[in-house]
């Protein structure tokens, strides 16, 4: 398997180059932003990045700073690209003629991995529409490298003063950590902590637990860290601005999961809850709770998930018939077709995209080569490329984007685009 080149990731590549934070610490940039601490026993690296050019821009830009040997690589969390380039660190450590470092992750990691290499055509497909890749531009390069140790709760790195605590930090993922630096107070939150809404409920993967995030964040406010490093963004400094930052973003998620629980009390399905929530502004509207990637609506797909089959309380769904049966046959139940695409037309052009693919679905999930389905197609690329420009969340402009670029090509039935 081949390690993927610089433009299978881009946009998780914000930065280049290292910033020393004073005391041993430092933040490598790569894949998100790495973490380097100096103890005793050498150099703690947590993610090794995601290979080709940017890892080895990463190991040349430690090597400026620092010509210590690695004493340990460490995974941050199971996700793939964060450590896919780990073996170049190993040869670089193997090549100045050091002992092979540690290669150290959560327990959980090896069964993801297992997971991954069960689906990898899948794993390659989403990356490739969330990530807005080329169709099979990822094809073999997703490499996952199982860890040598493993650890549950804690882990703690370094005989001396200078130690780093690797903490289970349950979040985006159930095999994430943290990295505690007690002597400097630096706290490392990897995938728990970033510049944006927590990202759960992310459309493409695998339900991720609301009420487990926030029990995370306490644990890790507990600390009392006088700085945060986040993954993504800029570093959280002060203990005050940390206590803020981390239970506010606490009580959003359990007044959130709060009131989603309350509304399916109420018998209220996934679309009627979506349709009731009102976001609170006094918890919402904060600058590290932006909607950037993830989106609050997310969070309450999610936590519905959480609770509830995949039923959508509608009968007819129970059983349904062949996809392109049912297209067909709603798009053969309509007479007037140019009727329809005229409605959805006005309604697109007085701005209003959501509501004008609610109604061009009507023929636009329909198989066929009928001038009335191609046009419905090509109108739904049309409109879900301006949808794009209304909403924040990078992952919904990426699958808004990719979707309507499978139906300006008719190839909507590779990925169930429709």
């Amino acid at each position: 398997m081949k390690e993927p080149d610089d433009n299978t990731m881009h946009a998780l590549i914000t930065q280049t180059g290292i910033s020393s934070l004073g005391d041993g610490i430092h933040i490598l940039h790569g894949q998100g932003q790495s973490f380097v601490v100096e103890i005793d026993e050498g150099l703690v690296i947590v993610d090794s990045g995601p290979g080709g050019r940017v890892s080895a821009g990463m190991i040349a830009s430690l090597r400026e700073t620092s010509q210590r040997p690695i004493a340990a690589l460490v995974y941050s969390h199971g996700h793939m690209g964060y450590n896919a380039g780990l073996q170049k660190w190993l040869q670089h450590a193997e090549e100045r003629g050091e002992p092979r470092p540690r290669v150290i992750a959560h327990a959980n990691v090896p069964a993801r991995y297992a997971r991954y290499r069960n689906t990898m055509p899948l794993q390659e497909r989403m990356a490739e529409i969330q990530f807005r890749a080329a169709p099979h531009a990822l094809k073999g390069k997703l490499p996952v490298h199982d860890p040598d140790e493993t650890f549950t709760d804690q882990l703690v790195l370094g005989t001396g003063a200078r130690r780093v605590h690797l903490l289970w930090a349950p979040s985006e993922t159930d095999d994430a950590l943290a990295a505690w630096v007690p002597h400097a107070r630096v706290l490392y939150g990897g995938p728990a902590i970033i510049d944006s809404i927590p990202n759960i409920g992310t459309p493409l993967r695998t339900m991720r637990d609301t009420v487990r995030w926030a029990d995370t964040l306490e644990r890790l406010a507990a600390l009392r860290p006088a700085m945060v490093v986040r993954e993504f963004g800029a570093n959280i400094e002060g203990e005050a601005a940390v206590q803020d930052v981390l239970h506010h973003t606490v009580k959003m998620l359990r007044w959130l999961h709060a009131a989603v629980i309350a509304l399916m009390n109420q018998g209220l399905g996934e679309r009627e809850i979506l349709d009731t929530l009102e976001y609170p502004p006094e918890l919402f509207d904060k600058p590290w709770l932006a909607p950037t990637y993830g989106d609050p609506s997310y969070i309450a797909r999610d936590i519905y998930r959480s609770e509830n089959g995949w039923w959508d309380r509608n009968p007819t769904s129970l059983h349904p018939a062949q996809s392109t049966q049912a297209g067909r046959a709603i798009a053969d139940a309509i007479r007037d077709k140019a009727a329809v695409i005229a409605s959805a037309q006005s309604l697109a052009d007085s701005g209003q995209y959501q509501l004008a693919l609610h109604v061009i679905d009507l023929l636009a999930t329909a198989h066929g080569d009928a001038p009335e389905l191609k046009q419905a197609r090509l109108l739904k690329a049309q409109w879900l490329r301006l949808r794009a420009k209304e909403v924040s969340s990078f992952v919904s402009r990426s699958l808004y984007h990719a979707a309507a670029t499978m139906l300006e090509n008719d190839s909507a039935s590779h990925f169930s685009i429709h």
